[in-house]
């Protein structure tokens, strides 16, 4: 079988740990302070801040902005269902808007009739390794003052002409083991904001400047030394990792057949956590890859609109074509880096077999 994803473990990562290890110092210590500039230096920000994972990170800018109850935030319904959770979290209302279909990211032409006077922020989500359209958001957002939070945690190494994912307002990354670097388990929430970056190091470590010294009620959200040694060995990686990505997303580009492939934005650059087309008879689909020898993942079967406790919280009745006609259709192909052509070429001869039986897709957005 090949499969959805591969994590990657090499010498440097093990020597790294075992240092951190030896060391004694294995919370939040060195090799994160290390990790935090190393990464702020990549992204391109003067801060970056480490954080537990990317749910936190998410739950962090949020907070780090003095939103809470009876805010309101712009995201989207199409993302794992963290996005919108940590609006909840603050104990502000996430508003739901469509995605384009094009790039499967928030549609801007649709966010400014969202917009209403309790409306703090904007939680973009840069989808399957695409930054959203972050020029046209924050265009909006300063137009409007509000926030900007980029959910980034797909979308490491992404970028619009020369400018990264997680360089407008404050950005969040993931380092979930799937994704295209990892700590283990952890995240980072970069900006330009000294102001912000500082509320949200105090919130991070029980509002903690000084050891015993509480300021404000805070957070254990830390990372451990031990996650930033990982880091710190896979952040030299990325780009080598990402250009095999979007060599393996070129060969399907060019050799798939009867799917719906993805469509970069002229001038972005996607960095392929996920490989996602869209299928007709999408689970049949998944299955007769899997009988194939090849595994898939459907991110996202469910939108968060349709997840019991956001219907309980009235959005069943939200009204999301796109979203929800991408639900049905999207499935993601293997494209992580360690596959090798023959396991590529495995891939691309198994999709066309099975579009070739369950035929072509056509789309069933509304108008479109």
């Amino acid at each position: 079988m090949i499969p959805i994803a591969r994590p990657q473990m090499g010498d440097e990562e093990k020597e790294r740990v075992w240092d951190a290890m030896a060391s004694g110092s294995l919370a939040q210590g060195p090799r994160v302070r290390e990790f935090e500039e190393a990464f702020a230096a990549y992204i391109g920000v003067e801060h970056a801040v480490a954080t537990s994972s990317g749910t936190t990170a998410l739950h962090l800018a949020l907070l780090g902005h003095g939103i809470g109850p009876g805010d309101e935030v712009i995201t989207v319904s199409f993302t794992f269902i963290a996005s919108a959770n940590s609006i909840l979290y603050t104990g502000a209302r996430p508003v739901l808007v469509d995605i384009s279909e094009r790039d499967y990211c928030i549609d801007p032409d649709l966010i400014e009739a969202a917009i209403t006077p309790r409306t703090r922020a904007i939680m973009p989500v840069s989808l399957y390794g695409q930054p959203a359209d972050m020029e046209a958001i924050a265009e909006i957002a300063d137009r409007h003052g509000l926030a900007v939070v980029e959910d980034a945690c797909q979308a490491h190494g992404a970028a619009i002409g020369d400018r990264r994912s997680g360089s407008w307002g404050a950005g969040t990354f993931s380092f979930y083991p799937t994704k295209n670097m990892t700590t283990g388990e952890g995240g980072m929430l970069t900006t330009d904001d000294g102001e912000l970056a500082g509320r949200v190091r105090l919130l991070r470590e029980h509002g903690m400047q000084v050891r015993y010294h509480h300021d404000i009620v805070g957070y254990n959200f830390r990372m451990t030394d031990i996650g930033a040694s990982i880091g710190l060995a896979q952040l030299p990686k990325l780009e080598r990792n990402n250009e095999r990505r979007r060599a393996i997303a070129a060969r399907y580009d060019a050799d798939l057949r009867g799917v719906i492939t993805p469509s970069p934005r002229p001038g972005v650059t996607h960095v392929y956590h996920q490989y996602t087309i869209r299928v007709n008879q999408r689970d049949a689909f998944a299955d007769a890859l899997r009988e194939r020898g090849v595994g898939t993942g459907i991110y996202y079967p469910i939108p968060v609109h349709r997840q019991k406790p956001f219907e309980a919280l009235g959005y069943g009745d939200v009204s999301l074509p796109v979203t929800d006609a991408l639900t049905r259709e999207v499935l993601s192909i293997p494209v992580h880096p360690t596959l090798s052509d023959d396991e590529v070429a495995a891939v691309v001869a198994a999709v066309n077999e099975t579009a070739n039986e369950l035929g072509p897709i056509e789309t069933t957005v509304a108008g479109a």
